[in-house]
């Protein structure tokens, strides 16, 4: 009996025992025994590719197998790696270090290093490196979660070579992958056997191993997207483990999903692993073949880094950085130039397509802190200058040819201002939470008052073509459309509970009715529908982003 359960620990998705290497189709390419990293001990994979030449890189899926984290080899994803080819991709299928003698987080270094070196080697392979999936069952499942959980987590990445490239993959399939360790013990008939050789001891005397080693408490919002794949009659990780992953995914916004095979043990066989296939390879043609259009936008940083930065959306790829010294505004020009403000620096700035001023207008001109600036059709500059309180139209060759300016909106008590398409110019009020409309004659033409506006702040008004006025406040973070008459038509966040932003600042519509909001507190930026829902999220990490813009 004793034997029997061992061989039964040994398995995963395809049945890990060793396995000759299965005939190779003539479609593809399949090259073995290709050492990855060699840090505590050489760790190799096998990579099957089409053999047909294609004029664009492939998606690649990274194939990790299980075993109980002792046990395993890479061979026996290999019909997995074939069929994976045949429709289109580059699969690796990958060796790492193995318990007893190598302890959690060993092996995560290992399959870090492996996405790394496809990066490293993505010309070699035809491999395009936005678009890298992994999948893996039982203990390979466990180390899959952890690539698409903790994607720039420094203490996971190890010492490895080709720490120049990220270890970050595009999304996660996990065959019945264990999530919480501590919930192991009771419903596992191995856990009491393979997770003290694993984690370095047992629960008792384990414990904050077994904690650091779960992938549920790793979960944050910028995880991968995952399908979760996991069967109800599972002996070895319970089903629940899966349902728990899932339901904290969902709660932190992460794209998830999870296919219930009903019945099904641990390591799945015939009907049910061909249902779970065709769901796995499915999802990745969805995640990996289906490439989301990759829009460009600015966004302006005031946090730590300071500076204007172009990147794609939503991929968050930088293109290119320009200092803006912790600086508020910045404007995509339709010749390929941008205008930016750098307050504390006490001017504007034009860039060139080689990213160098071609055009300033500042403190010799009497500027004092600009926070906004906006390029007018007629070639003419609106610029806001919070601490005088004047907003100023001026010419390209520096003429003041309008100006409002008032006591009530100087010492930083304003922030954005924006011309309308009326002529008008729509002036944030920040310290009253209060936009006013102001003519070309200096006259306050109308105003919006946010409620309770004592405990809020504005940032930024745009006026829509239907006459309605676009407004971002703060506490909570909220974007209004108001009417004419000043009426709430339409409201994203706020105190509702299915948007909660801490501090609404820049945002922009692209043509189909999104818009782009940058959440400035919350460090993230979202593109929501019209009706308010998010179509796709970015957290920004360190950056708090004032103003954000789309590039033609």
């Amino acid at each position: 009996m004793h034997l029997r359960i061992f061989a039964l620990l040994t398995a995963s998705s395809a049945l890990l025992c060793a396995q000759a290497v299965p005939p190779m189709p003539a479609t593809v390419i399949h090259e073995a025994n290709i050492e990855y990293s060699n840090v505590g001990g050489k760790v190799e994979m096998d990579i099957v590719r089409p053999r047909a030449a294609s004029t664009e890189p492939r998606p690649a899926v990274l194939l990790v197998h299980g075993g109980g984290f002792r046990a395993g080899n890479r061979q026996s994803y290999l019909p997995e790696a074939i069929r994976l080819a045949e429709r289109g991709y580059v699969a690796a299928t990958v060796s790492y270090r193995l318990a007893p003698r190598n302890q959690f987080p060993a092996p995560v270094h290992d399959v870090k290093a492996a996405v790394r070196f496809l990066r490293a080697n993505a010309a070699k392979y035809g491999i395009d490196t936005e678009r890298i999936g992994a999948m893996g069952g039982s203990a390979g499942g466990h180390l899959v979660l952890f690539l698409g959980l903790t994607g720039g987590v420094e203490e996971f990445e190890g010492s490895g070579p080709n720490r120049q490239f990220s270890s970050k993959v595009s999304c996660v399939v996990d065959y019945y992958g264990p999530t919480d360790f501590t919930q192991s013990y009771s419903k596992s008939v191995d856990a009491a056997q393979v997770l003290p050789q694993f984690l370095g001891g047992d629960l008792e005397h384990s414990r904050p191993a077994h904690i650091r080693a779960s992938p549920l408490n790793w979960v944050t919002p910028n995880a991968a997207p995952m399908l979760i794949i996991h069967g109800t009659k599972d002996a070895y990780v319970a089903y629940e483990q899966s349902a728990w992953l899932l339901e904290r995914l969902l709660n932190a916004g992460v794209p998830a999903e999870l296919e219930t095979i009903s019945g099904a043990g641990h390591g799945f066989k015939g009907a049910d692993k061909e249902k779970a296939e065709q769901r796995a390879f499915a999802y990745f043609d969805q995640q990996l073949k289906e490439k989301i259009p990759q829009r460009h936008i600015l966004i302006s940083d005031h946090g730590p880094a300071g500076e204007i930065v172009a990147m794609d959306w939503p991929s968050g790829k930088v293109l290119w950085t320009k200092p803006n010294e912790h600086s508020h505004d910045v404007q995509a020009l339709p010749n390929g130039h941008v205008l930016f403000t750098l307050g504390s620096k006490k001017y504007v700035a034009e860039l060139d397509q080689n990213h160098q001023e071609v055009w300033t207008y500042g403190a010799a001109e009497g500027l004092e802190h600009p926070l906004s600036a906006q390029r007018l059709p007629n070639g003419n500059t609106l610029i806001g200058d919070a601490k005088l309180g004047r907003v100023i139209e001026v010419t390209p060759d520096k003429r003041i040819v309008w100006k409002y300016e008032t006591p009530d909106i100087a010492n930083m008590r304003m922030r954005n201002s924006h011309r309308t398409a009326q002529g008008t110019t729509l002036i944030a009020v920040e310290a009253e939470a209060k936009i006013i409309e102001v003519d070309q004659a200096g006259k306050i033409v109308w105003q919006w008052q946010a409620p309770n506006g004592k405990n809020r702040r504005a940032y930024q008004a745009r006026r829509l073509a239907n006459g309605n006025t676009l407004i971002c406040i703060s506490d909570p973070g909220e974007l209004v459309e108001v009417d004419p008459s000043g009426k709430v038509v339409r409201s994203i966040g706020g105190a509702k509970s299915d948007i909660q932003m801490g501090w609404t600042s820049g945002f922009a519509q692209w043509p189909n009715g999104n818009l782009l909001i940058s959440d400035y507190t919350g460090r993230r930026l979202m593109e929501v529908d019209p009706a308010g829902k998010v179509v796709n999220e970015m957290r920004t990490g360190a950056r708090t982003v004032a103003s954000v813009e789309l590039l033609p």
